[in-house]
């Protein structure tokens, strides 16, 4: 029988993470760029569902291999404090920033007509001047009268901290509560914490809680000539600084407060 190596998981990272971003940034552009429904058809939760799909569909499809990480704070969260080896971090984050351009190819393929018609908007990245963020609060800035669309850069940044811990501590609850027993639930479960995250937490930010789910189709974004990708620091800090942050973060507070009664429990 072949031994897996490295190899053949940094491949299953590649391809999780396209598979991530085709359908992720494949469900910004179908909302940012479909004219044929109102906002009742096409809205914030289509976009929340779809990606919290996307992530299942990626699980299941790389899960077996690799962990299916696709995402370099849970790789950096899982090298803290869940005894991932430090010597495969920089491999899979290389591989997952990789896969997410390549799967903002592509969206650029199967939406060009729509994009070059719209001036290439920017669906491929959170932030500023996101159709992303413009779905949710409408293009005036303001999806509802009097609501407050618009966040401050330190406001993202804790945000992004939040999700991305929040994302963690669902994550390893599900593994410590049993649920690696029924493996095959894995990829549906982890999509739901994706869904709640982006329900609850996803309005000032975006919800990147992924750094190569960010940098990946940006820079994709940047060669295709989408305006206003990296005209402030809101890249490094928000998707990136943040969910790097959050990651770890995540799996100190369970930790703290969870892990000691499951050992009690277990004695």
């Amino acid at each position: 029988m072949q031994k897996r190596t490295l190899t053949h998981e940094l491949l299953a990272e590649f391809f999780g993470t396209f598979l991530l971003i085709l359908g992720g940034d494949g469900v910004v552009a179908n909302v940012g760029l479909a004219p044929r429904l109102e906002a009742a058809g096409y809205d914030w939760n289509t976009i929340v569902w779809g990606w919290g799909l996307t992530v299942m569909v990626a699980v299941y499809v790389a899960g077996g291999v690799s962990g299916a990480h696709i995402n370099p704070a849970v790789t950096i969260a899982l090298a803290v404090k869940r005894g991932f080896p430090w010597s495969k971090v920089f491999p899979y984050i290389v591989v997952q920033i990789a896969g997410a351009f390549v799967g903002a190819l592509g969206v650029f393929l199967a939406y060009r007509d729509g994009l070059a018609a719209a001036g290439m908007p920017n669906v491929w990245a959170t932030g500023p001047g996101s159709v992303f963020g413009q779905t949710y609060w409408g293009a005036a800035g303001s999806y509802a009268a009097g609501a407050v669309g618009n966040y401050s850069l330190l406001t993202a940044f804790i945000t992004e901290i939040l999700g991305t811990a929040f994302l963690l501590l669902g994550i390893v609850g599900w593994i410590d509560s049993g649920g690696e027993k029924a493996g095959y639930l894995g990829g549906f479960i982890v999509g739901l914490v994706v869904v709640t995250v982006g329900l609850v937490l996803g309005g000032p930010s975006g919800y990147a809680i992924n750094p190569a789910r960010d940098f990946g189709p940006r820079l994709f974004g940047l060669l295709v000539g989408t305006q206003g990708l990296f005209d402030s620091l809101y890249w490094l800090v928000a998707p990136i600084i943040g969910p790097i942050i959050g990651g770890p973060l995540g799996i100190i507070l369970y930790d703290i407060f969870i892990t000691p009664g499951l050992k009690a429990a277990a004695e």
